[in-house]
Protein backbone atom coordinates (compact mmCIF):
# COMPACT_ATOMS: atom_id res chain seq x y z
CA UNK A 1 0.00 0.00 0.00
CA UNK A 2 1.17 3.51 -0.79
CA UNK A 3 2.83 5.36 2.14
CA UNK A 4 0.41 8.27 1.76
CA UNK A 5 -2.64 6.06 2.26
CA UNK A 6 -0.99 4.32 5.20
CA UNK A 7 -0.44 7.64 6.95
CA UNK A 8 -4.03 8.72 6.26
CA UNK A 9 -5.35 5.48 7.78
CA UNK A 10 -3.18 5.90 10.91
CA UNK A 11 -4.22 9.55 11.24
CA UNK A 12 -7.88 8.62 10.83
CA UNK A 13 -7.58 5.97 13.56
CA UNK A 14 -5.97 8.52 15.87
CA UNK A 15 -8.74 11.07 15.30
CA UNK A 16 -11.46 8.42 15.81
CA UNK A 17 -9.76 7.19 19.00
CA UNK A 18 -9.45 10.68 20.47
CA UNK A 19 -13.10 11.36 19.66
CA UNK A 20 -14.17 8.11 21.35
CA UNK A 21 -12.17 8.91 24.50
CA UNK A 22 -13.05 12.60 24.75
CA UNK A 23 -15.65 13.33 27.47
CA UNK A 24 -18.48 15.42 26.04
CA UNK A 25 -21.87 16.82 26.86
CA UNK A 26 -24.95 15.44 25.14
CA UNK A 27 -28.53 16.68 25.24
CA UNK A 28 -30.79 13.87 26.39
CA UNK A 29 -34.32 13.41 27.68
CA UNK A 30 -34.04 12.71 31.40
CA UNK A 31 -36.57 12.29 34.21
CA UNK A 32 -36.60 15.04 36.83
CA UNK A 33 -39.14 15.23 39.66
CA UNK A 34 -41.42 12.78 37.88
CA UNK A 35 -41.35 14.68 34.56
CA UNK A 36 -39.24 14.19 31.45
CA UNK A 37 -37.18 17.19 30.39
CA UNK A 38 -34.31 17.80 27.99
CA UNK A 39 -31.06 18.46 29.79
CA UNK A 40 -27.32 18.39 29.21
CA UNK A 41 -25.73 15.15 30.38
CA UNK A 42 -21.99 14.64 30.85
CA UNK A 43 -20.87 11.38 29.21
CA UNK A 44 -17.64 9.71 30.40
CA UNK A 45 -16.43 7.19 27.80
CA UNK A 46 -14.60 4.88 30.22
CA UNK A 47 -16.35 4.27 33.52
CA UNK A 48 -14.83 2.50 36.48
CA UNK A 49 -16.16 -0.74 37.90
CA UNK A 50 -17.34 -1.65 41.39
CA UNK A 51 -13.83 -2.40 42.58
CA UNK A 52 -12.56 1.03 41.50
CA UNK A 53 -15.47 3.40 42.20
CA UNK A 54 -18.34 1.54 43.89
CA UNK A 55 -21.96 1.78 42.79
CA UNK A 56 -25.48 0.68 43.74
CA UNK A 57 -26.36 -2.29 45.96
CA UNK A 58 -29.78 -3.98 45.76
CA UNK A 59 -31.02 -6.84 47.91
CA UNK A 60 -34.07 -8.62 46.46
CA UNK A 61 -36.39 -10.99 48.31
CA UNK A 62 -39.43 -13.05 47.37
CA UNK A 63 -42.60 -11.02 47.88
CA UNK A 64 -44.88 -13.45 49.70
CA UNK A 65 -47.61 -10.84 50.21
CA UNK A 66 -49.04 -11.98 46.85
CA UNK A 67 -49.14 -15.63 47.87
CA UNK A 68 -47.08 -18.20 49.74
CA UNK A 69 -44.11 -19.77 47.91
CA UNK A 70 -43.70 -23.52 48.48
CA UNK A 71 -40.06 -23.96 47.43
CA UNK A 72 -38.47 -20.58 48.00
CA UNK A 73 -34.91 -21.73 47.25
CA UNK A 74 -35.85 -23.14 43.84
CA UNK A 75 -37.88 -20.01 43.05
CA UNK A 76 -34.87 -17.80 43.86
CA UNK A 77 -32.63 -19.93 41.61
CA UNK A 78 -35.00 -19.46 38.67
CA UNK A 79 -35.47 -15.75 39.40
CA UNK A 80 -31.68 -15.34 39.54
CA UNK A 81 -31.34 -16.35 35.87
CA UNK A 82 -34.00 -13.84 34.79
CA UNK A 83 -32.52 -11.00 36.85
CA UNK A 84 -29.03 -11.69 35.51
CA UNK A 85 -30.32 -11.64 31.90
CA UNK A 86 -32.14 -8.36 32.52
CA UNK A 87 -29.07 -6.71 34.06
CA UNK A 88 -26.90 -7.85 31.13
CA UNK A 89 -29.39 -6.32 28.65
CA UNK A 90 -29.76 -3.18 30.79
CA UNK A 91 -26.35 -2.10 29.55
CA UNK A 92 -24.44 -2.20 32.85
CA UNK A 93 -20.99 -3.71 32.49
CA UNK A 94 -19.27 -5.73 35.20
CA UNK A 95 -22.37 -6.20 37.42
CA UNK A 96 -22.51 -8.56 40.39
CA UNK A 97 -25.65 -10.73 40.46
CA UNK A 98 -25.54 -13.57 42.97
CA UNK A 99 -27.65 -15.58 45.39
CA UNK A 100 -27.32 -14.85 49.12
CA UNK A 101 -28.64 -17.61 51.34
CA UNK A 102 -31.82 -19.34 50.20
CA UNK A 103 -34.15 -16.37 49.92
CA UNK A 104 -32.23 -13.34 48.66
CA UNK A 105 -30.58 -12.06 45.45
CA UNK A 106 -27.79 -9.48 45.65
CA UNK A 107 -27.36 -7.09 42.70
CA UNK A 108 -24.47 -4.60 42.56
CA UNK A 109 -24.30 -2.15 39.67
CA UNK A 110 -21.24 0.07 39.09
CA UNK A 111 -21.74 3.77 38.44
CA UNK A 112 -25.48 3.49 37.77
CA UNK A 113 -27.03 6.81 36.63
CA UNK A 114 -30.72 6.04 37.26
CA UNK A 115 -31.25 3.93 40.42
CA UNK A 116 -35.07 4.13 40.20
CA UNK A 117 -35.08 2.78 36.66
CA UNK A 118 -32.74 -0.06 37.66
CA UNK A 119 -35.08 -1.09 40.49
CA UNK A 120 -38.09 -1.06 38.18
CA UNK A 121 -36.36 -3.21 35.56
CA UNK A 122 -35.21 -5.76 38.15
CA UNK A 123 -38.54 -5.96 40.02
CA UNK A 124 -40.98 -6.03 37.11
CA UNK A 125 -42.61 -9.44 36.78
CA UNK A 126 -43.25 -9.04 33.02
CA UNK A 127 -45.96 -11.70 32.80
CA UNK A 128 -47.67 -11.01 29.47
CA UNK A 129 -51.20 -12.17 28.60
CA UNK A 130 -53.58 -11.52 25.71
CA UNK A 131 -57.22 -11.63 26.87
CA UNK A 132 -60.52 -10.92 25.11
CA UNK A 133 -62.73 -8.25 26.67
CA UNK A 134 -66.10 -9.44 27.96
CA UNK A 135 -68.94 -8.92 25.47
CA UNK A 136 -71.70 -10.66 27.48
CA UNK A 137 -72.29 -7.78 29.94
CA UNK A 138 -71.49 -10.21 32.72
CA UNK A 139 -70.61 -7.46 35.21
CA UNK A 140 -73.83 -5.49 34.57
CA UNK A 141 -75.84 -8.60 35.41
CA UNK A 142 -74.16 -8.92 38.82
CA UNK A 143 -74.28 -5.21 39.76
CA UNK A 144 -77.65 -5.46 41.61
CA UNK A 145 -76.26 -8.26 43.82
CA UNK A 146 -73.03 -6.30 44.42
CA UNK A 147 -74.95 -3.16 45.37
CA UNK A 148 -77.16 -5.13 47.73
CA UNK A 149 -74.14 -6.78 49.35
CA UNK A 150 -72.27 -3.49 49.90
CA UNK A 151 -75.31 -1.52 51.09
CA UNK A 152 -74.64 -0.34 54.63
CA UNK A 153 -71.08 -1.75 54.67
CA UNK A 154 -68.60 0.62 56.34
CA UNK A 155 -65.10 0.85 54.87
CA UNK A 156 -62.11 3.11 55.44
CA UNK A 157 -61.29 5.18 52.39
CA UNK A 158 -58.48 7.65 51.72
CA UNK A 159 -58.84 10.89 49.78
CA UNK A 160 -55.66 12.19 48.26
CA UNK A 161 -55.15 15.50 46.54
CA UNK A 162 -55.24 14.82 42.83
CA UNK A 163 -53.00 16.44 40.27
CA UNK A 164 -54.43 17.01 36.83
CA UNK A 165 -52.72 14.92 34.17
CA UNK A 166 -52.84 16.25 30.66
CA UNK A 167 -53.56 13.55 28.11
CA UNK A 168 -54.58 14.45 24.59
CA UNK A 169 -55.59 10.85 23.88
CA UNK A 170 -58.67 10.76 26.14
CA UNK A 171 -60.87 7.70 25.53
CA UNK A 172 -63.93 8.29 23.40
CA UNK A 173 -66.25 6.96 26.09
CA UNK A 174 -65.24 9.67 28.55
CA UNK A 175 -66.71 12.58 26.61
CA UNK A 176 -70.21 11.16 27.00
CA UNK A 177 -69.74 10.89 30.73
CA UNK A 178 -69.52 14.64 31.15
CA UNK A 179 -73.22 15.12 30.44
CA UNK A 180 -74.48 12.39 32.76
CA UNK A 181 -75.79 12.96 36.27
CA UNK A 182 -73.38 10.34 37.54
CA UNK A 183 -70.41 12.29 36.23
CA UNK A 184 -71.77 15.52 37.70
CA UNK A 185 -71.90 13.98 41.15
CA UNK A 186 -68.38 12.64 40.65
CA UNK A 187 -67.15 16.09 39.68
CA UNK A 188 -68.55 17.51 42.91
CA UNK A 189 -66.91 14.77 44.97
CA UNK A 190 -63.64 15.19 43.07
CA UNK A 191 -63.65 18.94 43.75
CA UNK A 192 -64.09 18.25 47.44
CA UNK A 193 -61.31 15.67 47.32
CA UNK A 194 -58.98 18.08 45.54
CA UNK A 195 -59.47 20.72 48.22
CA UNK A 196 -58.18 18.33 50.86
CA UNK A 197 -54.59 17.21 51.14
CA UNK A 198 -54.80 13.72 52.64
CA UNK A 199 -57.52 12.44 54.93
CA UNK A 200 -59.02 9.12 55.91
CA UNK A 201 -62.72 8.72 56.67
CA UNK A 202 -65.36 6.03 57.04
CA UNK A 203 -67.52 5.57 53.94
CA UNK A 204 -70.86 3.79 54.28
CA UNK A 205 -72.17 2.08 51.18
CA UNK A 206 -75.61 3.32 50.19
CA UNK A 207 -77.94 2.51 47.31
CA UNK A 208 -75.87 1.63 44.25
CA UNK A 209 -72.69 1.50 46.38
CA UNK A 210 -70.72 -0.22 43.63
CA UNK A 211 -72.52 0.63 40.39
CA UNK A 212 -72.45 4.39 41.01
CA UNK A 213 -68.62 4.27 41.00
CA UNK A 214 -68.48 2.86 37.46
CA UNK A 215 -69.09 4.64 34.19
CA UNK A 216 -69.35 2.64 30.94
CA UNK A 217 -66.59 3.03 28.37
CA UNK A 218 -66.65 2.92 24.62
CA UNK A 219 -66.18 -0.83 24.15
CA UNK A 220 -67.54 -4.07 25.63
CA UNK A 221 -66.15 -4.80 29.09
CA UNK A 222 -64.68 -1.30 29.53
CA UNK A 223 -65.50 1.03 32.44
CA UNK A 224 -63.99 4.13 33.97
CA UNK A 225 -63.52 5.07 37.60
CA UNK A 226 -62.73 8.54 38.91
CA UNK A 227 -59.25 8.66 40.37
CA UNK A 228 -60.59 9.55 43.81
CA UNK A 229 -62.68 6.36 43.81
CA UNK A 230 -59.97 3.93 42.63
CA UNK A 231 -58.90 2.93 46.15
CA UNK A 232 -62.49 2.31 47.20
CA UNK A 233 -63.27 0.17 44.14
CA UNK A 234 -60.03 -1.77 44.66
CA UNK A 235 -61.03 -2.40 48.28
CA UNK A 236 -64.45 -3.64 47.22
CA UNK A 237 -62.97 -5.99 44.61
CA UNK A 238 -60.59 -7.47 47.19
CA UNK A 239 -63.42 -8.48 49.53
CA UNK A 240 -63.96 -12.30 49.48
CA UNK A 241 -67.74 -11.92 49.40
CA UNK A 242 -67.47 -9.61 46.36
CA UNK A 243 -65.13 -12.00 44.57
CA UNK A 244 -67.65 -14.78 45.14
CA UNK A 245 -70.34 -12.77 43.33
CA UNK A 246 -68.19 -11.66 40.39
CA UNK A 247 -68.99 -13.43 37.09
CA UNK A 248 -67.37 -16.87 36.79
CA UNK A 249 -64.82 -17.25 34.01
CA UNK A 250 -64.11 -13.49 34.06
CA UNK A 251 -61.39 -11.35 35.65
CA UNK A 252 -61.28 -7.64 36.41
CA UNK A 253 -58.10 -5.77 35.50
CA UNK A 254 -57.16 -2.11 35.97
CA UNK A 255 -55.61 -0.09 33.16
CA UNK A 256 -51.94 0.82 33.54
CA UNK A 257 -52.66 4.42 32.47
CA UNK A 258 -54.96 7.26 33.46
CA UNK A 259 -56.79 9.72 31.21
CA UNK A 260 -58.25 13.11 31.96
CA UNK A 261 -60.95 15.44 30.75
CA UNK A 262 -60.26 18.90 32.07
CA UNK A 263 -59.29 18.51 35.71
CA UNK A 264 -61.08 15.17 36.13
CA UNK A 265 -58.86 12.09 36.05
CA UNK A 266 -60.13 8.61 35.20
CA UNK A 267 -58.62 5.15 35.37
CA UNK A 268 -59.89 2.41 33.12
CA UNK A 269 -61.04 -0.95 34.44
CA UNK A 270 -61.77 -3.94 32.21
CA UNK A 271 -63.74 -7.17 32.51
CA UNK A 272 -61.87 -9.86 30.57
CA UNK A 273 -62.17 -13.54 29.77
CA UNK A 274 -60.23 -15.32 32.49
CA UNK A 275 -58.45 -17.69 30.12
CA UNK A 276 -55.90 -15.84 27.97
CA UNK A 277 -55.76 -16.72 24.29
CA UNK A 278 -51.95 -16.78 24.62
CA UNK A 279 -49.22 -15.74 27.09
CA UNK A 280 -45.74 -14.30 26.76
CA UNK A 281 -44.04 -17.67 27.29
CA UNK A 282 -43.89 -18.07 23.49
CA UNK A 283 -42.24 -14.67 22.95
CA UNK A 284 -38.75 -14.84 21.44
CA UNK A 285 -37.87 -11.19 20.79
CA UNK A 286 -39.07 -7.67 21.58
CA UNK A 287 -37.78 -4.36 20.22
CA UNK A 288 -38.73 -0.72 20.91
CA UNK A 289 -39.85 1.43 17.99
CA UNK A 290 -41.63 4.70 17.22
CA UNK A 291 -44.54 5.38 14.89
CA UNK A 292 -45.73 8.82 13.67
CA UNK A 293 -49.35 7.79 14.27
CA UNK A 294 -49.16 5.47 17.31
CA UNK A 295 -46.17 6.95 19.14
CA UNK A 296 -43.71 4.73 20.98
CA UNK A 297 -44.38 1.02 20.87
CA UNK A 298 -42.81 -2.41 21.39
CA UNK A 299 -42.74 -4.87 18.52
CA UNK A 300 -42.63 -8.53 19.55
CA UNK A 301 -42.12 -11.85 17.83
CA UNK A 302 -43.22 -15.35 18.86
CA UNK A 303 -41.84 -18.78 18.11
CA UNK A 304 -43.50 -21.19 15.69
CA UNK A 305 -45.78 -22.77 18.27
CA UNK A 306 -46.81 -19.38 19.64
CA UNK A 307 -47.47 -18.06 16.14
CA UNK A 308 -49.69 -21.06 15.37
CA UNK A 309 -51.70 -20.64 18.57
CA UNK A 310 -51.96 -16.88 18.19
CA UNK A 311 -53.18 -17.20 14.59
CA UNK A 312 -55.76 -19.85 15.56
CA UNK A 313 -57.13 -17.95 18.56
CA UNK A 314 -57.29 -14.52 16.90
CA UNK A 315 -59.07 -15.99 13.87
CA UNK A 316 -61.84 -17.07 16.28
CA UNK A 317 -62.22 -13.56 17.66
CA UNK A 318 -62.43 -11.35 14.57
CA UNK A 319 -63.99 -7.96 15.48
CA UNK A 320 -63.53 -8.65 19.20
CA UNK A 321 -61.42 -6.43 21.45
CA UNK A 322 -58.17 -7.95 22.75
CA UNK A 323 -56.55 -6.57 25.91
CA UNK A 324 -52.77 -6.75 26.27
CA UNK A 325 -52.20 -7.43 29.97
CA UNK A 326 -48.76 -7.00 31.56
CA UNK A 327 -48.46 -7.97 35.22
CA UNK A 328 -52.27 -7.88 35.56
CA UNK A 329 -52.47 -4.34 34.15
CA UNK A 330 -54.01 -3.53 30.77
CA UNK A 331 -51.47 -1.73 28.59
CA UNK A 332 -53.14 0.92 26.40
CA UNK A 333 -56.67 0.52 25.10
CA UNK A 334 -57.58 -2.93 23.78
CA UNK A 335 -57.40 -2.96 19.97
CA UNK A 336 -59.95 -4.59 17.65
CA UNK A 337 -58.81 -7.85 16.04
CA UNK A 338 -59.19 -7.15 12.33
CA UNK A 339 -57.73 -10.44 11.16
CA UNK A 340 -55.71 -13.46 12.22
CA UNK A 341 -52.41 -12.46 13.84
CA UNK A 342 -49.31 -14.61 13.32
CA UNK A 343 -45.84 -14.46 14.81
CA UNK A 344 -45.54 -10.67 15.03
CA UNK A 345 -47.44 -8.02 16.94
CA UNK A 346 -46.97 -4.75 18.79
CA UNK A 347 -47.78 -3.10 22.11
CA UNK A 348 -48.48 0.65 22.03
CA UNK A 349 -47.12 2.58 25.01
CA UNK A 350 -50.04 5.02 25.38
CA UNK A 351 -48.00 8.23 25.25
CA UNK A 352 -45.07 6.95 27.33
CA UNK A 353 -41.54 7.87 26.29
CA UNK A 354 -39.09 5.76 24.30
CA UNK A 355 -37.15 4.75 27.42
CA UNK A 356 -40.30 3.09 28.79
CA UNK A 357 -40.61 1.17 25.51
CA UNK A 358 -36.94 0.14 25.75
CA UNK A 359 -37.39 -1.09 29.33
CA UNK A 360 -40.55 -3.03 28.45
CA UNK A 361 -38.80 -4.67 25.49
CA UNK A 362 -35.87 -5.53 27.76
CA UNK A 363 -37.93 -7.32 30.41
CA UNK A 364 -40.02 -9.12 27.79
CA UNK A 365 -36.86 -10.46 26.11
CA UNK A 366 -35.42 -11.55 29.46
CA UNK A 367 -38.64 -13.35 30.40
CA UNK A 368 -41.05 -13.07 33.29
CA UNK A 369 -40.02 -13.62 36.87
CA UNK A 370 -41.19 -16.98 38.28
CA UNK A 371 -42.00 -15.27 41.61
CA UNK A 372 -42.65 -11.63 42.56
CA UNK A 373 -39.63 -9.85 44.04
CA UNK A 374 -39.40 -6.88 46.36
CA UNK A 375 -36.45 -4.62 47.18
CA UNK A 376 -35.40 -5.40 50.75
CA UNK A 377 -32.42 -3.06 50.76
CA UNK A 378 -30.95 -0.39 48.51
CA UNK A 379 -27.80 1.61 49.22
CA UNK A 380 -24.69 3.05 47.65
CA UNK A 381 -21.42 1.17 48.11
CA UNK A 382 -17.82 2.34 47.94
CA UNK A 383 -14.91 0.90 45.97
CA UNK A 384 -14.42 -2.71 47.06
CA UNK A 385 -10.65 -2.68 46.77
CA UNK A 386 -9.85 0.49 48.66
CA UNK A 387 -7.54 3.33 47.64
CA UNK A 388 -4.33 1.52 48.65
CA UNK A 389 -5.06 -1.54 46.52
CA UNK A 390 -6.06 0.60 43.54
CA UNK A 391 -2.92 2.72 43.83
CA UNK A 392 -0.69 -0.35 44.08
CA UNK A 393 -2.35 -1.93 41.06
CA UNK A 394 -1.90 1.19 38.93
CA UNK A 395 1.73 1.50 40.10
CA UNK A 396 2.46 -2.13 39.18
CA UNK A 397 0.99 -1.57 35.71
CA UNK A 398 3.05 1.59 35.16
CA UNK A 399 6.25 -0.18 36.25
CA UNK A 400 5.54 -3.08 33.87
CA UNK A 401 5.02 -0.71 30.93
CA UNK A 402 8.17 1.24 31.83
CA UNK A 403 10.28 -1.94 31.96
CA UNK A 404 8.98 -2.99 28.54
CA UNK A 405 9.96 0.39 27.10
CA UNK A 406 13.45 0.25 28.65
CA UNK A 407 14.09 -3.30 27.40
CA UNK A 408 12.93 -2.49 23.87
CA UNK A 409 15.06 0.65 23.66
CA UNK A 410 18.12 -1.01 25.23
CA UNK A 411 18.02 -4.21 23.17
CA UNK A 412 16.66 -3.08 19.79
CA UNK A 413 17.74 0.59 19.86
CA UNK A 414 16.28 2.51 16.88
CA UNK A 415 13.96 -0.32 15.92
CA UNK A 416 12.92 -0.52 19.58
CA UNK A 417 12.07 3.19 19.44
CA UNK A 418 9.74 2.54 16.50
CA UNK A 419 8.12 -0.26 18.50
CA UNK A 420 7.67 2.07 21.50
CA UNK A 421 6.02 4.68 19.25
CA UNK A 422 3.73 1.97 17.94
CA UNK A 423 3.07 0.94 21.54
CA UNK A 424 1.82 4.45 22.33
CA UNK A 425 -0.68 4.23 19.48
CA UNK A 426 -1.58 0.72 20.59
CA UNK A 427 -2.59 2.01 24.03
CA UNK A 428 -4.68 4.76 22.43
CA UNK A 429 -6.45 2.35 20.06
CA UNK A 430 -7.15 -0.18 22.83
CA UNK A 431 -8.70 2.37 25.18
CA UNK A 432 -10.78 3.75 22.30
CA UNK A 433 -12.03 0.24 21.48
CA UNK A 434 -13.03 -0.27 25.12
CA UNK A 435 -14.86 3.07 25.10
CA UNK A 436 -16.62 2.07 21.88
CA UNK A 437 -17.92 -1.10 23.54
CA UNK A 438 -18.95 0.87 26.69
CA UNK A 439 -16.58 -1.26 28.76
CA UNK A 440 -16.06 -0.56 32.45
CA UNK A 441 -12.51 -0.39 33.77
CA UNK A 442 -11.81 -2.83 36.61
CA UNK A 443 -8.57 -4.02 38.15
CA UNK A 444 -8.74 -7.37 36.26
CA UNK A 445 -9.40 -5.34 33.11
CA UNK A 446 -6.33 -3.22 33.74
CA UNK A 447 -4.35 -6.44 34.25
CA UNK A 448 -5.57 -7.65 30.86
CA UNK A 449 -4.53 -4.31 29.37
CA UNK A 450 -0.98 -4.62 30.74
CA UNK A 451 -0.78 -8.25 29.56
CA UNK A 452 -1.87 -7.26 26.07
CA UNK A 453 0.97 -4.71 25.99
CA UNK A 454 3.37 -7.63 26.40
CA UNK A 455 1.57 -9.44 23.57
CA UNK A 456 1.89 -6.36 21.34
CA UNK A 457 5.63 -6.14 22.01
CA UNK A 458 6.02 -9.88 21.45
CA UNK A 459 4.90 -9.44 17.84
CA UNK A 460 7.56 -6.79 17.30
CA UNK A 461 10.18 -9.05 18.88
CA UNK A 462 9.37 -11.79 16.33
CA UNK A 463 9.63 -9.29 13.46
CA UNK A 464 12.89 -7.76 14.70
CA UNK A 465 14.57 -11.16 15.16
CA UNK A 466 13.61 -12.17 11.59
CA UNK A 467 15.03 -8.86 10.31
CA UNK A 468 18.29 -9.56 12.14
CA UNK A 469 18.52 -12.99 10.53
CA UNK A 470 18.01 -11.52 7.06
CA UNK A 471 20.69 -8.84 7.69
CA UNK A 472 23.16 -11.49 8.85
CA UNK A 473 22.61 -13.30 5.54
CA UNK A 474 23.90 -10.20 3.76
CA UNK A 475 20.63 -8.87 2.38
CA UNK A 476 19.99 -5.15 2.03
CA UNK A 477 18.18 -3.19 4.77
CA UNK A 478 15.03 -2.71 2.68
CA UNK A 479 14.90 -6.39 1.69
CA UNK A 480 15.60 -7.52 5.26
CA UNK A 481 12.71 -5.42 6.59
CA UNK A 482 10.32 -6.74 3.94
CA UNK A 483 11.38 -10.35 4.52
CA UNK A 484 11.28 -9.95 8.30
CA UNK A 485 7.66 -8.82 8.28
CA UNK A 486 6.66 -11.45 5.71
CA UNK A 487 8.24 -14.44 7.46
CA UNK A 488 7.11 -13.42 10.98
CA UNK A 489 3.50 -12.94 9.88
CA UNK A 490 2.42 -16.58 10.29
CA UNK A 491 3.87 -16.88 13.80
CA UNK A 492 2.22 -13.57 14.85
CA UNK A 493 -1.17 -14.64 13.51
CA UNK A 494 -0.95 -18.07 15.16
CA UNK A 495 -0.07 -16.66 18.59
CA UNK A 496 -2.73 -13.91 18.45
CA UNK A 497 -5.47 -16.25 17.25
CA UNK A 498 -4.76 -18.71 20.07
CA UNK A 499 -4.85 -15.87 22.62
CA UNK A 500 -8.05 -14.48 21.10
CA UNK A 501 -9.76 -17.90 21.27
CA UNK A 502 -8.82 -18.22 24.94
CA UNK A 503 -10.15 -14.72 25.66
CA UNK A 504 -13.37 -15.48 23.75
CA UNK A 505 -13.98 -18.59 25.86
CA UNK A 506 -13.41 -16.58 29.04
CA UNK A 507 -15.90 -13.98 27.82
CA UNK A 508 -18.52 -16.55 26.85
CA UNK A 509 -18.46 -18.58 30.06
CA UNK A 510 -17.08 -16.07 32.56
CA UNK A 511 -18.93 -13.46 34.60
CA UNK A 512 -18.06 -10.16 36.23
CA UNK A 513 -14.29 -9.53 36.52
CA UNK A 514 -13.43 -12.52 34.30
CA UNK A 515 -15.45 -11.01 31.45
CA UNK A 516 -13.80 -7.63 32.02
CA UNK A 517 -10.39 -9.27 31.69
CA UNK A 518 -11.47 -11.03 28.48
CA UNK A 519 -12.91 -7.89 26.87
CA UNK A 520 -9.77 -5.89 27.53
CA UNK A 521 -7.56 -8.71 26.27
CA UNK A 522 -9.57 -9.06 23.03
CA UNK A 523 -9.42 -5.31 22.38
CA UNK A 524 -5.69 -5.36 23.06
CA UNK A 525 -5.05 -8.27 20.69
CA UNK A 526 -6.90 -6.51 17.86
CA UNK A 527 -5.01 -3.26 18.48
CA UNK A 528 -1.65 -5.07 18.69
CA UNK A 529 -2.19 -6.65 15.27
CA UNK A 530 -2.77 -3.20 13.79
CA UNK A 531 0.18 -1.48 15.47
CA UNK A 532 2.84 -4.22 15.28
CA UNK A 533 2.18 -5.17 11.65
CA UNK A 534 0.74 -2.03 10.03
CA UNK A 535 1.92 0.95 12.08
CA UNK A 536 5.52 -0.14 12.80
CA UNK A 537 5.95 -1.15 9.15
CA UNK A 538 4.74 2.31 8.14
CA UNK A 539 7.34 3.87 10.46
CA UNK A 540 10.02 1.79 8.72
CA UNK A 541 8.75 2.96 5.33
CA UNK A 542 8.98 6.61 6.44
CA UNK A 543 12.56 6.05 7.61
CA UNK A 544 13.51 4.25 4.38
CA UNK A 545 11.99 7.05 2.25
CA UNK A 546 14.22 9.56 4.04
CA UNK A 547 17.33 7.33 4.12
CA UNK A 548 17.35 5.82 0.64
CA UNK A 549 21.06 4.89 0.86
CA UNK A 550 20.92 3.37 4.36
CA UNK A 551 23.42 0.49 4.60
CA UNK A 552 22.83 -0.43 8.26
CA UNK A 553 19.87 -0.63 10.62
CA UNK A 554 20.05 -0.05 14.36
CA UNK A 555 18.47 -3.26 15.59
Amino acid sequence: MNLKYRLLIILGLIIASVWALFPRNTVERVKRNGEFVYDTVRRVPLKRGLDLQGGMHLALEVDESKGAIVDKSEAINRALKVVRTRIDQFGVSEPVVQKAGNDRIIVELPGIDDPRRAQDVVQKSAFLEFQITDKTQALEKTLPRLDALLKGKTVARSNTKAAAVKDSSAPAGIQSLLTSDTTKSKKDSAAKSDSAKTDTAAAVGGPGAFSKLLSPGGMPGEYYVAKGDVDLVTHYLDLPEVQAILPPGKVVRWSADTSSVGAKIFRGIYVLDQKPIITGEYLTDAKPNSSPTEGNLVEFQMNNEGARRFRTETSRHIKDYMAIVLDQRVVGRPPVIQGAIGSRGQITMGGKDLQAAQDLALVLRAGSLPVPLKVAEVRNIGASLGKDSIQKGVTAGAIAVLLVVIIMLGYYRFSGLLAVLGLGLYMLYTLAALAGFSAVLTLPGLAGFVLSIGIAVDANVLIFERIREELERGKTVRTSIDEGFRHAMSAIIDSNVSNALTAAILYQYGTGPVRGFAVTLLAGIAASMITSIFVVRTFYMIWLSRSRDAQTLSI
